[in-house]
């Protein structure tokens, strides 16, 4: 499925809407094999249906069909992946894929990379900015402000098993730029995504400050 804006994190839920009939061709294909399919960010400025050639697969773990042929699902990211070859594109895009892996890190400079993503986490929540996705419990939940204090957070933060999805869960929750998801999908390495993730971070911060001072 290639949708504009759509990142798909391992761990991370996403809410979807299925009502084009390719669409729910698909789904139902998907519903009676392995209950899993991708999502794949459009391409930027593209006028065809371009899938930018690293998506997110993901694994059905809710779905509600409608009497009008339509569905509400929720997704759970499994995997990063690379679209390698299209194998058909009729009556929905089949692509072959290759599950991309993540290497180990250096657990000294990944922690002081969470050392980090937590003190602007921190410095977000003074400065009142949303968060356009709330990752609880590994779900995404979109377009909300969380009633939550930054404590709340941090603690969450610190019971995910790692850095590697710590820095996924973290850029689903708290990145509003699609552009900026997809960079991080897109690094393997988890020193990378974290240090993307931050520089994202006090991008947005330094112009929210801007803004405020003018």
């Amino acid at each position: 499925m290639t949708l504009p804006n759509a990142t798909l994190f391992p761990q991370a839920l996403l809410p979807l809407y299925i009502f084009e009939p390719r669409y729910r061709r698909m789904l139902a294909d998907a519903l009676d094999s392995t209950r899993m399919f991708c999502v794949a960010m459009q391409q930027p400025g593209s006028s065809r249906e371009t899938p930018l050639p690293v998506a997110g697969l993901g694994m059905i773990r809710v779905c509600v069909g409608h009497k009008d042929g339509t569905s509400h699902l929720i997704l759970q990211g499994v995997a990063r992946v690379e679209l390698e070859e299209t194998v058909r594109r009729r009556p929905y895009r089949v692509e072959q894929v290759r599950p991309l892996e993540t290497p180990p890190c250096d657990s000294v400079t990944a922690d002081a990379l969470m050392a980090k993503v937590r003190e602007l986490i921190q410095e977000r929540f003074s400065l009142g900015l949303p968060f356009p996705f709330m990752a609880k419990s590994g779900m995404a939940e979109h377009h909300q402000s969380p009633p939550v204090s930054a404590s709340e957070v941090i603690n969450y933060l610190d019971s995910i098993p790692g850095p590697e999805q710590a820095a996924d869960l973290v850029s689903c929750a708290v990145l509003p730029d699609a552009e900026q998801r997809q960079a991080i999908l897109e690094a393997l390495d988890v020193e990378t995504r974290l240090r993307r993730l931050i520089q994202f971070m006090m991008r947005e911060i330094r112009i929210h400050r801007k803004g405020n001072n003018d």
